[in-house]
C-alpha cells in the first residue's frame, strides 16, 4: 500500500503533529518517511556578520540551513527513534515545491501535510503548503487537521 511516504516539516505544531502521524503510519505499515523542510537563501553578509557572534570553533555551523537542519535532526530522530526507517532533505526554495519534488525523486505514495493555511480565506491562496501540494503531487495527500 504504502511503502515510501513524504512529510514537510517547518518545525511548527502543526508539522510536528503531521510528521507524527506520518511515523505511525509509516511504523503500521513498513513504510520509509522522507522528511523535507525548506529554507530560504540568506545573505552573505548577514552570515559573516552572525559568524562574528559565535566562538571560533563553532562558526562552521552558521549557514544558511542550519535552522533547517536542526528542524530536520530532531524530526530524524523522533522518526529513527519509532523504529522508521528516515531520510531527511534541506531544500532550498518554496516549501510545496520541496515536498513535491521529493515526493517525485523518491517515488512516494503519500505525501503527509499539516493543514495549517487551510482555513478561510487563506484556502484559496495558491501560496497555501497544503493546498498547493494535494493539487499538484504525484500520489495521495492525507492533510492532517490540527485546527
Amino acid at each position: 500500500m504504502f511503502g515510501s511516504i513524504v512529510v514537510g516539516t517547518d518545525g511548527s505544531e502543526t508539522a510536528g503533529e503531521a510528521v507524527r502521524q506520518a511515523t505511525d503510519l509509516a511504523k503500521a505499515v513498513g513504510a520509509q518517511v522522507h522528511v523535507v523542510s525548506a529554507f530560504e537563501p540568506v545573505g552573505n553578509q548577514r552570515l559573516r556578520e552572525e559568524r562574528t557572534q559565535v566562538p571560533d570553533d563553532m562558526q562552521w555551523m552558521v549557514n544558511a540551513r542550519e535552522d533547517v537542519e536542526a528542524t530536520l535532526r530532531a524530526a530524524g530522530e523522533r522518526i529513527g527513534e519509532a523504529g522508521v526507517n528516515v531520510e531527511t532533505y534541506a531544500r532550498q526554495g518554496d516549501p510545496a515545491d520541496a515536498i513535491l519534488d521529493v515526493a517525485e525523486e523518491q517515488n512516494a505514495d503519500l505525501i503527509v501535510v499539516g493543514n495549517k493555511g487551510m482555513t478561510g480565506a487563506k484556502r484559496f491562496l495558491l501560496g497555501s503548503v497544503p493546498n498547493k501540494v494535494s493539487h499538484h503531487a504525484p500520489c495521495s495527500v492525507l492533510i492532517i487537521r490540527t485546527t
